[in-house]
């Protein structure tokens, strides 16, 4: 059996991205209409958590609008970024006061999403994300199309 080509490999790299980030968020939403709407078994024994509740239902609204932002593509980095934060904020206040590990307090989904997530900030929404069919400002785009030798040096001013 032959290894998988690297080239290969690396022309996957932006759909297996883009899938790991619509998987991401759709489980996302999923956990904020569970605890909202009470849909796949609710929170709390099947209830939901009740409204302007600090700070679970807060949690959950940032994964349900977050988590479909994820899933669309839409402002993929900055709502990934709050959805991590939210996670990590849920880790240490709710479930590391119990123990240390997530295997033992029951913070794995907040471990995994908020590095997930993370992770989606870091390396961007990859392919099928609604951001790539949306116009860029154009002053952007020309500078950086714009070869580095034809750019117009930024004056620096200094002060004495």
């Amino acid at each position: 059996m032959s290894p998988v080509p690297h080239a290969l490999i690396e022309s996957a790299r932006p759909h297996v991205l883009g899938l790991f980030r619509i998987v991401t968020g759709l489980l996302f939403i999923c956990h904020g209409a569970a605890s909202i709407f009470g849909v796949m078994g609710g929170t709390y024994g099947g209830g939901t958590i009740p409204s302007g509740e600090w700070p679970g239902w807060y949690a959950a609204l940032i994964q349900l609008v977050g988590g479909g932002l994820v899933l669309l593509g839409l402002g993929t980095r900055p709502a990934a970024l709050v959805s991590s934060g939210s996670m990590a904020y849920a880790y240490f206040t709710v479930h590391q006061e119990n123990n240390l590990w997530p295997i033992q307090n029951g913070g794995e989904p907040s471990a995994m999403f908020c590095w997930s997530l993370l992770l989606i900030v870091v390396f961007g929404p990859g392919s099928f994300a609604l951001d790539s069919l949306l116009p860029r400002r154009a002053a952007s785009t020309a500078t950086a199309a714009a070869p580095a030798s034809t750019r117009k040096p930024v004056p620096v001013r200094t002060t004495r």
